[in-house]
Formats: structure tokens, sequence, C-alpha cells
């Protein structure tokens, strides 16, 4: 029996994800236009956007770049004693710190640092609520973010990040962020193949598997949330007539039994719209649940087999190596 992990709940949730990309219209194009994100504010080389219930000015913050990937991933504090803990915390703990930074058009000031394998986090408090400027923007219902447009996704969900040694990982997680793990992968060979982070009672808002590519600092895929299973249907045919690379899905997966769909954005990158339905981690003494590589075989939930782009693509992509 594995043992159980409890979040240190100074950290709210997952906030926004820096995403960069080297085709910026396309990539803009695509998330506002066919994938239903909401454009907030474009302020030089960047794009904020967001979900129509994402609280926050932005979820998404999209970067022009000369690569593709993550450039950092931030999560909001619970409170500004909340916000010192953490920072004393990572301070102690002998990984990487950036340190403070201004904050940007969607927040105050944030502590930056960064795990072992280059992927750059932020924690924060001072937060932007987003605000309707516009009418049509203003939603009827009172306790929802914004209006609810089209096919849209309603918030960000989680992430995916890849790093070689997925033990370590687990361990930056729960000193760093004080998560708690609610699955994972057990590998015959000893190594954990992935493993799933909460810091709150989401089923997980980040997951790390193993890298293959033998890269550092690499995403995976980020990933928001529909309110229903046909929404993600109807995203598959909006994609399909747009013409854009759905990878896999739609389908059910094993771990975290997820719905899900993933597409790949003009430049690249692997995003997801996924359904958890209304999975929570309520127990507070929760046993992160095993699976082990026979179990994984088996492929998804209803059989669909894992292909093999999943588990070699990812961004930015590896050079391809130089033939002697």
């Amino acid at each position: 029996m594995t043992t159980p992990t409890n979040p240190s709940l100074d950290l709210a949730h997952l906030a926004h994800v820096e995403m960069l990309t080297d085709k910026f219209e396309e990539s803009l194009d695509f998330f506002t236009r066919l994938y239903g994100l909401k454009l907030s504010a474009l302020d030089g080389d960047s794009a904020y956007l967001r979900a129509w219930d994402d609280y926050e000015f932005h979820s998404l913050k999209l970067t022009r770049a000369d690569t593709t990937g993550v450039a950092h991933i931030a999560y909001r504090a619970a409170s500004p004693e909340a916000l010192a803990r953490r920072v004393a915390a990572i301070e102690a703990s002998g990984y990487k710190t950036h340190g403070w930074t201004d904050g940007d058009l969607g927040h105050g000031r944030a502590f930056r640092f960064e795990d072992p394998f280059g992927h750059v986090f932020e924690i924060y408090y001072d937060t932007v609520w987003y605000e309707p400027q516009q009418d049509a923007e203003r939603a009827a219902l009172k306790n929802t973010a914004s209006a609810f447009t089209g096919a849209a996704p309603r918030r960000l969900d989680h992430l995916n990040l890849l790093s070689s040694d997925v033990t370590e990982f687990r361990r930056f997680m729960e000193t760093c962020l004080g998560s708690r793990v609610t699955e994972l992968i057990q590998l015959d060979n000893g190594r954990l193949g992935g493993c799933w982070f909460t810091v709150n009672n989401k089923t997980y808002d980040l997951a790390c598997t193993e890298e293959h590519g033998g890269a550092d600092g690499r995403l995976h895929h980020v990933t928001y949330a529909t309110d229903q299973r046909e929404d993600i249907l109807r995203a598959a045919d909006i994609f399909l007539q747009a013409g854009v690379h759905i990878e896999t899905g739609p389908h059910k997966h094993a771990v975290q039994g997820t719905f899900f769909l993933y597409v790949w954005e003009p430049a690249g990158n692997r995003v997801e719209l996924a359904n958890s339905g209304a999975r929570l981690i309520l127990a507070p003494d929760w046993q992160p649940v095993v699976w082990t590589q026979k179990d994984r075989m088996k492929g998804q939930a209803w059989g669909l087999k894992t292909i093999e782009s999943f588990h070699t693509h990812g961004t930015p992509p590896v050079p391809a190596k130089e033939h002697a």
C-alpha cells in the first residue's frame, strides 16, 4: 500500500499556463475561433486568453517565440499568508529559485522557481478578476463569469509535463507546491511512468509522465474542461471541418476516467478537451490508485490502444539526431 499524502491547501488552484508558439497568428486564431477561448488582451508578443467561466483575467498566456512548449506554469495561493509559507518552503527546499517578479496584466507579484527538468513555476496571490467590457460578454446568470457562447470550454483543468525522472518530479511537487498524488503508474522496471497531482479536491491539476525524447523542460499537453461529453463530440466535428490534426479520441481514459479529445494546435502544441464528470477527491486519507504496466498495456478504459505519438510527441520537438 502506498502512503497517502495530503495537500497543504496553501495553493488554491492551477491558475494559468504560458504557452510558446512560433506561429502566433495561426495559434491565436485556433484558440479563439476554433477551440473557443476568449481574448482578454493583446500586449506586445503575448495574448491573454480565458475560458468562459475562468474568473481570472487569463488562464492561457500565448506568447510569440521561435520555439514551442511551455514558458511557465502558475498557481494562485489561498491567501497572502499561504503564499509566504510556500515561498519559505521552496527557498528551503534546495530547488532552483528565480525570485520575485512584478507580475503582468493578469496578476500581481509572483515568486518563480524551477523543477529539476527546466519547467518554470510561479505562485502568486494578488490577481485581476475578469470584468466584461460589453453587454454581450455579460452572463445572464450572476454566478457565471461571462456569457456562454458556442462549444467553448468552461475552465482550465490541468496540464501534463514530461520529465526523465517522475519520482524526482513527485518529490518536487510535494515539497514545493504541497501537492498530493491521486493516481500513479508503476512500471515493471521500478520507475514511475506517471504521477497525477492535486492541490485541492479536484482529481488532478497537473500530471507528469516519463520523457522518452531525451530532452528537458518539455510540455505534453494543456487541457480545458467542458460541461459535458457532448461538447467534446461537437468539438471533434468542428476540428474535423477546420482541418485540425485530431491525434486521438474522443474516448475515455483509464487513469482518472476522463472523457478526452487530443488535437495539435497549428504550432504543434498538444491541447486537450476533457470531461471528468462529478468526480472529486474528498477523502482526507485518499490512497493513490496504482496502475501497473500490465494494466496500462490494456489501453484506455474502453480498449482503445494508446497511439505511438502520445508517447513520443512533446513540445518543443526534439532535434533529429545527426547520423555519423
